[in-house]
């Protein structure tokens, strides 16, 4: 497809506005104006019209169809949260107002949306407080990893060791690490956290373990209490990380049950577009005795009901983004919790569970279900079974791709060989999971019978098989025309 340089052709124009009332020249000073014309394709209306839907056209995205990531929620974005975060009075706000002088006077509606969202997401996860200012689900881990420095520091405990399990995060060691820590690497068994191996890596330089829980597996942690009591005895804090959060939504709240922190993906579990399709949101709640070390400037409600900005924080790691991170984010995460209520986040939360052990089962018989018992929001399974045919996990995720499908995460969790993790989220319905599960049935199929169309997929996609790291490796960042 040609760039909209390509098909400029010269003396082609779109629709002329009007002459403004007043010029750049006007304006501005003469050493800000431009020495030169910007350098703009010359092309019709038309040209821009088609040009711009065809390129929609190539981007997958949620509305188009179903989307099974793995360990990344990926749901339908319902449409009147978007209409809530256009609201003018929210979308046309200066994200600094609120701190210029008399500013708060001016941001009440802003600063309250804040409040009320930290104030729900504490409630839903049984957290103390929130801070909405991570900006994405890997600051948000970041933050809560510093957020156990300064703990420790501040009771002067020398720590210096975080412990990861292999059924956790991906981006787990990798926090931990930035975090200046030592990353102890631990294995699971039988799909899970085992409190003796736990125990066998604990010792007085331990600042945290990082679980996600239900884990990457689809697997819930049903040792917690055990896990918990070993932590505490140390006085190692206990992190939740937040991407599986969509399976206990309602059901369970992480502080009751031991959590010291929390990151939760507000572009994820809330309902609003993610990846490619809009920011992300990582805000992170504490238990009581880490609430002195939350990132500043917070919100907070006085004593006639209005709200104002707390910036008097003197064991507050400080800011982790500009004033609070994306705001519309937060209009949205409130505009969902407020629409479904306590009662609905509990059903989301059970559709999610039905639907991947729905999927779980329909799949069982033709996939490798390695840990094959009943799951939480999403599964793992293994085409190891297909190489004795030549067909990897990756030639069923690129025949997925051709019957319109995105395709579920592959080669992670890494405990798993050749796996398939699926999370149907708890917005698709049943025919469409049936359909799901018939075209793959299929290519598994044609896996055995056909292995050579197989590995040659997709064929009738914009782009075939691409090499997985010369984009990144060898990066071309100019349009040649």
């Amino acid at each position: 497809m040609k760039t909209i340089f390509a098909q400029s052709s010269s003396g082609r124009k779109g629709v002329i506005p009007a002459k403004p009332e007043r010029t750049a020249e006007d304006m501005l000073p003469k050493y800000l104006l431009r020495r030169t014309p910007p350098r703009m394709p010359q092309v019709s209306e038309l040209d821009v019209v088609r040009h711009f839907t065809a390129l929609s056209r190539k981007n997958y995205n949620i509305d188009n169809n179903f989307y099974p990531l793995g360990s990344c929620t990926m749901k339908y974005n319902p449409k009147f949260m978007e209409y809530a975060a256009s609201l003018p009075g929210f979308a046309l706000m200066h994200p600094l107002l609120a701190q210029q002088p008399g500013g708060e006077s001016m941001t009440q509606g802003s600063l309250e949306v804040i409040h009320e969202t930290e104030r729900l997401l504490a409630e839903v996860t049984g957290m103390a407080a929130f801070s909405l200012q991570p900006m994405a689900g890997a600051q948000g881990e970041l933050t809560g990893a510093l957020l156990i420095a300064a703990y420790h520091k501040h009771k002067g405990n020398k720590k210096s060791k975080i412990i990861c399990p292999d059924s956790a995060h991906g981006t787990n060691p990798a926090t931990a690490a930035l975090a200046g820590y030592e990353v102890i690497n631990i294995a699971s068994k039988d799909g899970v956290l085992d409190p003796q191996i736990l125990g066998n890596a604990l010792d007085d330089s331990v600042a945290a373990l990082m679980m996600t829980c239900p884990n990457t597996l689809g697997l819930f942690e049903k040792h917690l209490p055990e896990l918990v009591e070993k932590l505490r005895a140390s006085d190692a804090l206990l992190y939740y990380d937040g991407a599986n959060f969509n399976a206990i939504m309602g059901r369970m709240r992480v502080g009751d049950v031991g959590f010291d922190v929390v990151h939760l993906n507000l572009h994820k579990t809330m309902g609003t577009p993610h990846g490619g399709g809009g920011p992300g949101s990582g805000p992170v709640g504490v238990s009581e005795r880490l609430v002195p070390f939350l990132p500043g400037p917070c919100v907070y409600k006085k004593t006639d009901g209005s709200f104002a900005l707390q910036d008097n924080l003197p064991l507050s790691i400080g800011r982790v983004t500009p004033f609070y991170g994306h705001f519309g984010v937060f209009i949205k995460a409130l505009a969902y919790m407020l629409r479904l209520g306590g009662h609905g986040l509990a059903r989301a939360s059970d559709f999610a569970v039905l639907n991947a052990n729905y999927m779980r089962k329909r799949l069982e018989r033709v996939l490798e279900i390695p840990y094959n018992e009943i799951c939480m929001h999403e599964f793992v399974a293994s085409a190891s079974a297909y190489e004795t045919h030549g067909v990897k996990a990756l030639d069923i995720a690129k025949a997925l791709l051709e019957r319109g499908y995105h395709a579920p995460t592959v080669y992670f969790p890494l405990i798993i060989k050749e796996c398939l993790m699926f999370e149907p989220t708890e917005t698709e319905n049943k025919a469409t999971l049936d359909k799901f599960c018939d075209d793959l049935i299929e290519i598994l199929e044609q896996a055995e019978k056909n292995p050579e169309n197989l590995r040659a997929a997709p064929v009738n996609l914009p782009v075939r098989r691409l090499d997985e790291t010369k984009a990144a490796r060898e990066m071309v960042l100019v349009d040649e025309v």
